[in-house]
C-alpha cells in the first residue's frame, strides 16, 4: 500500500497546516478564563466611567481667569481674617491668665462680646470705617436678586454691619419682589438704594468693582453704582430683640 494514500482507518491523512488550524479553531476557552475576561472588562468600564465623571464635575472647569483670581483673593482675605480672629482670642486668653483682677477682666470681655453679638444681630448701633454704595435705578431694571448679590459680595469681603435705606441687614435677612417693588425683610425700599457698610474700605470697594462683579452687572442693566469710602460710617437701623420661644442656654 502506498504512502499518503489513506490512513489505516480509511480516512485521508491531514497535512501539517490542516492539523495546526484544527488545533487553533474553534478556540478552547475554559470557564476560569471566561470569568477572568469578564472581570477585566467590568473593571475597565468602571475606571472609564469614574475618570469621565471626575472630569465633568470639576468645579473650576472652564472658569474665566478673572473668576479664578477673585476666588483666590477671597480665600486669601478669609484666611487672613481667621488668623486675625485666632490671634485676638489668644490675646484674650493671655489677658485672663495674667490679669491681677481676673473677675473684672472676664466681665469686661463679656460685655465686649455682648456688644459684638449685638452688632451682628442688628440690635445695637455701630460705627466705623467703611463705604457707602448708592445704586440709582432710573430704568427700573434692578431686581431683588441683584441687591442680594451685592450683600453677599460685601460679606465675602469682610463687611461687619450693613443697612439699606434704613433697614438693618443681618444673617437671616431676605429680599423679595422686583420692578420697583423690592422688599427687605418685608419692608419696601425704593431707588436710589443706599447701602451703609462698615468694614475695611480697601477690601470692600475692590470687591464690588471686580470684572464681572456687582458694579458691571448693574451697569449692564442701565443702573449706576457709586462707591464712596469713608473713615466713619454709622449704621443705626436696629432690629427688635426677639426672645426665642423654645431655645434656652445650656450653660450651668
Amino acid at each position: 500500500m502506498g504512502q499518503g494514500a489513506a490512513s489505516s482507518g480509511g480516512e485521508p491523512e491531514l497535512t501539517g497546516r490542516q492539523r495546526l488550524v484544527a488545533g487553533l479553531w474553534p478556540p478552547r476557552v475554559s470557564r476560569a478564563q471566561l470569568v477572568v475576561a469578564l472581570l477585566l472588562f467590568v473593571l475597565g468600564l468602571g475606571l472609564a466611567i469614574q475618570v469621565r465623571s471626575t472630569s465633568d464635575n470639576s468645579a473650576l472647569r472652564g472658569a474665566r481667569q478673572e473668576d479664578l483670581v477673585r476666588i483666590l483673593d477671597e480665600l486669601d482675605d478669609r484666611t487672613k481674617r481667621l488668623e486675625d480672629e485666632k490671634q485676638r482670642l489668644e490675646d484674650q486668653r493671655t489677658e485672663l491668665e495674667t490679669s491681677s483682677d481676673q473677675a473684672e477682666e472676664a466681665r469686661k470681655q463679656t460685655l465686649e462680646k455682648e456688644r459684638q453679638l449685638g452688632i451682628l444681630a442688628g440690635t445695637v448701633a455701630a460705627e466705623g470705617p467703611g463705604i457707602t454704595l448708592t445704586i440709582d435705578d432710573g430704568a427700573g431694571s434692578v431686581e431683588s436678586d441683584m441687591l442680594l448679590d451685592a450683600i453677599q459680595e460685601l460679606r465675602a469681603a469682610g463687611a461687619e454691619a450693613i443697612q439699606i435705606n434704613g433697614v438693618r441687614v443681618v444673617a437671616d435677612s431676605y429680599f423679595s419682589g422686583g420692578d420697583g417693588d423690592i422688599q427687605v425683610d418685608g419692608t419696601k425700599i425704593s431707588a436710589p438704594y443706599r447701602f451703609k457698610v462698615i468694614g475695611k474700605p480697601q477690601d470692600l470697594e475692590p470687591a464690588l468693582n471686580i470684572p464681572g462683579g456687582v458694579v458691571q452687572t448693574l451697569e449692564k442693566e442701565q443702573a449706576t453704582a457709586t462707591v464712596t469710602r469713608s473713615g466713619k460710617i454709622v449704621v443705626d437701623a436696629l432690629r427688635p430683640v426677639e426672645r426665642p420661644d423654645y431655645a434656652r442656654s445650656s450653660s450651668q
